[in-house]
Formats: C-alpha cells, structure tokens, sequence
C-alpha cells in the first residue's frame, strides 16, 4: 500500500500484482476468443507512446505519466468480458488506483480515459483520453498475431501480419501527428486495412484536433489522410 498523496508512477502500477493479474487475465480471455494480442507487450507500447505524444506536444510530465497509466490498465477490463471492456476496465482501474493512494483527480483523469478508448463506444474527452486513443489505435503490428496459420482466414490477423512496421510522429511545431505504417501489400492490401481499421482511424483524427493537431496517415510512404 502506497501512502496517500504520493505520486503513482507506471512502474508502481506494473509492479502491482493485481494490475499483472488482471492483464494476464484479459489477454488470455482474449485468446480463447481468437482476438490478436493483448498482453504485456501491448500494454506496455501503448503506455509509452500516450505518454510521449503528451511529452513530446510540451504537455505537463504529470499529465504524461497519468497518460501511461492509463494506457497500461486500458484493456484490464477484458478480464471480464470483451463487451463493455472499456466500461469495466475503468472501474477495475478506479478500485487498484484508489488503493494504491492515488488522488482521486488523479483518478478520474484516467479512468475517464480508459472508459472513453474504445471505438465502439468512445470518443476523446480530454488530453489523456486523446494520448491513449491515438497510442491504442495506431497498434497494428505483425507481433500481435498468435496464430499465423489463420492469416489468410482471419482479416485481423491478416493486416495486422502484413504490418511490419509502425511509428507515431509527433511534429510539435506544425502541430500534427502521423501514423506511418509500413504494409506487406503481398500478405494485405491496404484496402483490408480500411476495412477494419476506418472507425479507428477516424477516432484518431479527433483526438488529434482535442490535442489541437491535424492527424495524418501514411502508408508505405504514400500520405492517404
């Protein structure tokens, strides 16, 4: 237990073994249902890059670190079900963060942005909703494939195998963030990406625009947004 009013860095949350539990958890409910990965490894990328989006557009450091923790508890909620993850994951994050000692502004900066991530459902509602949105979405990489035996059966699996590369550009000075995302077009065409990734790329466009920015999309080199 952590004293209250003392600053909760992510490396306190990911040394939480409540926080392991329920993401080892939701990453391996997620596998029982055929969705790509979950885990640690996307959790922890997500958490870094919400922070450095804020760091990076000379946002408060504080501000940053409430950002990568919430980009590391965003999918906990999966533990419970896939439907409403966001909801749950929220609460889940509002009961490990409440113990921990954190205060409660500090509290609600994050779980409102846990609880708004999803594209289903969500939309950017403040700086840390933004800097998780635009980290969460631009996650679309070949590691997240379990089973390349399913790529050509399995759109998701497929785009996300043909993507080898991917990066977040932040340009403070002109004000915009870029996804630059390189595709295997032998394995996907960018067509399949559209197909599944459009609502997240449109999330990413207004949370852009919250964090007063024009958002980009670059694919092998070519700008399509």
């Amino acid at each position: 237990m952590i004293t209250k009013n003392s600053t909760i860095t992510v490396d306190d949350v990911k040394s939480n073994p409540r926080v392991r539990y329920y993401i080892e958890l939701a990453d391996k409910s997620l596998e029982a249902l055929g969705y790509t990965e979950h885990g640690f490894r996307h959790v922890g990328w997500v958490s870094y890059q919400a922070g450095r989006i804020l760091r990076e557009l000379g946002y408060d450091d504080r501000l940053a670190q409430l950002a990568e923790i919430a980009g590391y508890l965003h999918d906990i909620g999966n533990a419970i079900n896939r439907v409403n993850h966001e909801v749950s994951g929220a609460l889940l994050a509002y009961d490990i963060l409440k113990d921990m000692g954190m205060p409660y502004e500090e509290i609600g900066k994050i779980i409102g942005a846990i609880g708004t991530h999803h594209e289903a459902s969500g939309y950017p509602v403040s700086e840390v909703s933004a800097a998780l949105i635009l980290a969460d979405k631009a996650d679309v990489h070949r590691t997240r494939v379990r089973n390349t035996d399913n790529i050509s059966m399995d759109i998701h699996d497929r785009v996300n195998y043909a993507a080898i590369s991917r990066d977040i550009i932040v340009d403070p000075d002109s004000r915009q963030i870029s996804y630059d995302i390189q595709i295997d077009t032998n394995i996907a065409p960018v067509l399949e990406f559209f197909e599944i990734f459009l609502d997240r790329t449109i999330m990413a466009k207004k949370a852009a625009s919250v964090l007063g920015c024009e958002f980009h999309l670059i694919i092998n080199n070519a700008k399509l947004l």
